[in-house]
């Protein structure tokens, strides 16, 4: 079975709507998607939450101050991933449809329950 979606529905100041093959339908916002980034900073910072809770976003991951975290451009990678450009600045997270399926906030399997 393939993992690629039948539809990607992108709204850049929400989230992504991702409906596929089998039928199913995954939501993730924008802040959820930046957070979750597959990017090695995003991963590396992550662990680093697991180990101390303590631990503090960049403010540029939770969105600046007045300016709501946005999507500012999307692009498919092959037949495999969809690249995401964020409204501050990054760009290096390629969510592969297996990576975002495994995030899936609905599925209880993402970090946390800001997921939606």
């Amino acid at each position: 079975m393939s993992d690629a979606p039948r539809q990607l529905d992108l709204k850049k100041d929400r989230g992504l709507t991702v409906e596929w093959a089998d039928g199913s339908t995954s939501y993730y916002s924008v802040a959820y998607l930046r957070r979750m980034s597959p990017s090695a900073e995003m991963r590396e910072l992550r662990q680093q939450q697991a180990s101390n809770p303590l631990t503090v976003l960049p403010s540029s991951a939770a969105g600046s101050a007045g300016r709501p975290l946005t999507v500012e451009s999307a692009e498919l990678v092959g037949n495999y991933a969809l690249r995401l450009r964020f409204s501050d600045g990054h760009d290096t997270g390629i969510y592969s449809w297996q990576y975002l399926r495994e995030i899936d906030p609905a599925a209880g399997k993402g970090a946390g329950p800001e997921g939606g």
